[in-house]
């Protein structure tokens, strides 16, 4: 029998807010520290107002190995003794419960703000109780290497081309990186306060704009979590459609991806090709639904528009010729020693680096974990369809990128056996209206990584706080780690292995 004080839950249930055990802070530190102690990870961690002034934490932590949920929250009221210097996973999490809340999590080793809120330092008034104004950029304070020739280089935010902001400061030995520090937060949204209140009209056009290249998988993550509060199922129709898109949307990043990855060494045939094959999937997305990102196709309850036979039909010439110029295109890269040579132990994430600080999706694989929401947490057409899960072991670009490619293949294999039996009948169904003072939370394994939507909802069952964790949040600092000990110049080959959103993380 456990004695564990956290709430155990099954994904996509919804669970009663009273249900969820209030401990106090000393025994809720130690429930969470012993839970990642022994195997569980934070997928949400956050804070939010609480009836009398103060500010409730919720952890939100998974098991992987059972597929279970557990969660636990805490009242605070100023300060509260830090996770991360036993839990680096709670890092990020921390230092944005810190510039939200004006809390301060006593022993945190770097407590910098990952945006800009109005009042962004912890000891000032929370930005919930401040006028709602731009944020401004304070004076920033920035890790430091000391020592004879030790330099910085700064990058950014603005940077050329069509690229989002984002700062990046290098401490170098020469050309060798010992540490680059990654700044965010430059066009924060703001996007969970418009949430609540919710749902509305707005609502699925934030969840389709949380980061445009994962449309899918934020309208998806939100649907279910939809689904789940109302206690109904979409159409198996719906369920396979959603599936196929949701793999059409990792084929054209991964492809995009790959491409990048051949264009920063100057492999210019496969920069190419795959950037005219990226193209190839979006048109396929387009075909589904009449937009190319798929704005418009998931909705809760089920799909927005159908396929109808002749697109269907399409889809399915255009496959296997898509498929055959990518395999064209990405055996070039596997073929030539000089790309491998630059590809294999640059920028390597350690296993035991990657499960501290909780990587997730491709990088997490990459690094040897086999950390795959469609099989650990399988929802929709996943609870019945499987894609087998990839990994490899070295953490380094060459593993990175062959993740890719490997699940490209098995998301083509998806897509073709998934439309070749397509289930006839409704795309839709009504959904009910929200269970009042409940919790649910939902996951989906985006191309990124794990994707995570927890809502919170008040008497009237309207969204009293929304919580959206995009994978890039669990994923940036491990991309400052693969830097460490690189030569500078590999900056653009590492970042694009990880090719993580700005705005999926500046929210």
């Amino acid at each position: 029998m456990s004695t564990t004080p956290l709430l155990s839950f099954a994904h996509g249930s919804v669970v009663p807010r009273a249900d969820v055990p209030q401990l106090e802070t000393p025994a809720f530190r130690a429930a969470i520290v012993d839970a990642v102690g022994a195997g569980h990870r934070i997928i949400s961690f956050f804070g939010h107002p609480a009836a009398d002034g103060s500010i409730e934490l919720l952890a939100i932590l998974a098991h992987d190995a059972d597929g279970k949920l557990s969660a636990a929250s805490t009242l605070i009221d100023g300060k509260y003794p830090a996770l991360t210097p036993e839990c680096p996973q709670a890092h990020w999490f921390e230092r944005e419960i810190a510039e939200q809340w004006a809390v301060t999590p006593e022993g945190h080793p770097w407590l910098k703000p990952i945006r800009f809120h109005p009042s962004y330092r912890p000891g000032s008034t929370p930005w919930h109780r401040a006028k709602e104004t731009p944020a401004k950029p304070g004076v920033a304070d920035y890790f430091r290497v000391e020592g004879e020739e030790v330099h910085e280089v700064a990058v950014g935010p603005v940077h050329a081309g069509i690229i989002e902001p984002g700062h990046f400061r290098f401490q170098c030995h020469g050309e060798n990186v010992f540490h680059l520090e990654i700044e965010l937060g430059y066009q924060h949204r703001g996007l969970e306060h418009h949430l609540r209140g919710g749902p509305g009209q707005k609502t699925i056009h934030y969840m389709e704009t949380a980061a445009g290249d994962t449309t899918i998988g934020h309208a998806t993550a939100y649907c279910h979590l939809l689904e789940s509060q109302g206690n109904i199922r979409a159409p198996a129709r719906a369920q396979v459609l959603r599936g196929v898109a949701l793999e059409l949307e990792r084929l054209a990043n991964h492809t995009g991806d790959l491409g990048a990855l051949a264009g920063d060494v100057g492999f210019l045939p496969t920069a190419s090709f795959c950037g005219r094959i990226r193209g190839d999937w979006l048109n396929l997305t387009a075909v589904l639904c009449g937009n190319r990102f798929g704005r418009g196709l998931i909705r809760p309850g089920g799909l927005g528009c159908d396929l109808e036979k002749e697109g269907l039909k399409d889809i399915l010439n255009r496959l296997d010729a898509i498929e055959r110029d990518m395999a064209g295109a990405v055996e070039l890269l596997w073929s030539s020693t000089s790309i491998m040579a630059r590809f294999e132990e640059t920028g390597c994430v350690s296993h035991e680096d990657a499960n501290a600080i909780g990587l997730v999706g491709p990088a997490a694989r990459a690094s040897g974990i086999g950390r795959d929401i469609r099989h650990d947490f399988p929802s929709g057409i996943y609870r019945y369809a499987h894609i087998p899960l990839s990994t490899w072991h070295s953490g380094d670009v060459f593993a990175r990128a062959l993740i890719r490619w490997v699940e490209s293949q098995r998301s083509v294999d998806f897509v073709r056996e998934q439309l070749s039996m397509l289930p006839e009948g409704a795309i839709a169904t009504t959904p009910a209206s929200l269970e009042p003072d409940a919790m649910s939370v939902s996951l989906v394994e985006g191309w990124r990584g794990e994707i995570c939507h927890v809502a919170l909802t008040d008497s009237q069952g309207r969204f009293e706080h929304y919580k959206i964790v995009d994978p890039s949040f669990h994923n940036w600092f491990g991309l400052a780690l693969s830097l460490r000990n690189q030569q500078i110049s590999d900056f653009p080959l590492c970042n694009n292995s990880f090719n993580l959103s700005y705005c999926g993380h500046d929210l």
